[in-house]
């Protein structure tokens, strides 16, 4: 038997995200689960696949790309979970969508985190393509938020954030923070950050004894949250994704 060419092959979890089944991250946990077979035989994280040759079941049913994908904006608000489900049964970002969305049909998921005390930006997609590329650290996709602290901090203090400290016992990449307007007892903080670990703002000011009022997400990469309302979504139309792909780079399979 011939051996398939490498340019015609790809890692089996970045298929199963082309697929719209999961992100690639949750499809390496389903494969290290042993729910994904290849050829009926078990899967293992990082196997090259040929998608025409080749036959990928998840729990015993045969997987295949999807042709159509949606990309949506929406602004969330405080209170709500950004995850596609929660253990606790808290309200999440898919039960703002469930009735507009068919989520039978799409299988969205929420692309990076944005914790239930702030609200703003939250990217949703099926495409796990693009949720792969916005969220992988290497890509390093600039997140901006309006942040509101306590207290005034000095120009000094905020220019160590920029640099990086250490939060956890790692140290947070360089980030832009600008001081937009000063109120009695407060300040208005525009952060832009090129990581994003969980809740990162909220400690990175503790750690200056400024703590976060209120938090906003207004950008990831060339997604803006505009005008849209607090609770509110919209569907990226033709124009802009292919804005987001040109943005990443995007080259297809």
């Amino acid at each position: 038997m011939n051996k398939v060419s490498n340019n015609k092959t790809e890692k089996i979890q970045k298929f199963i995200a082309k697929c719209g089944v999961t992100s690639r991250r949750k499809a390496e946990e389903m494969i290290l689960a042993g729910r994904v077979t290849v050829n009926n035989k078990p899967a293992v994280t990082g196997q090259r696949i040929n998608p025409s040759l080749d036959v990928v079941k998840i729990d015993g049913r045969e997987i295949k790309p999807k042709k159509e994908y949606i990309y949506v904006i929406l602004n969330k608000p405080k209170g709500i979970v950004t995850s596609s489900e929660d253990e606790l049964g808290r309200k999440t970002v898919l039960d703002l969508l469930k009735n507009h969305v068919n989520l039978r049909l799409h299988r969205l998921f929420p692309v990076g985190r944005l914790d239930k005390d702030s609200f703003g930006l939250v990217f949703l997609t099926d495409d796990g393509e693009i949720a792969y590329r916005l969220m992988h650290p290497k890509e390093k996709i600039p997140k901006v938020y309006i942040v509101k602290v306590k207290g005034h901090p000095s120009r000094n203090i905020l220019k160590k954030l920029e640099e990086g400290v250490i939060i956890e016992g790692t140290k947070t990449l360089p980030c832009k923070v600008e001081i937009i307007k000063k109120g009695d007892s407060w300040t208005k903080l525009k952060f832009t950050l090129y990581e994003g670990k969980k809740r990162q703002i909220r400690k990175m000011m503790r750690l200056i004894s400024h703590p976060v009022v209120h938090l906003e997400r207004i950008a990831i990469g060339p997604l803006k949250l505009g005008k849209l309302k607090r609770g509110s979504f919209r569907i990226l139309d033709k124009k802009e994704v292919k804005k987001l792909k040109d943005y990443l780079k995007f080259k297809g399979g």
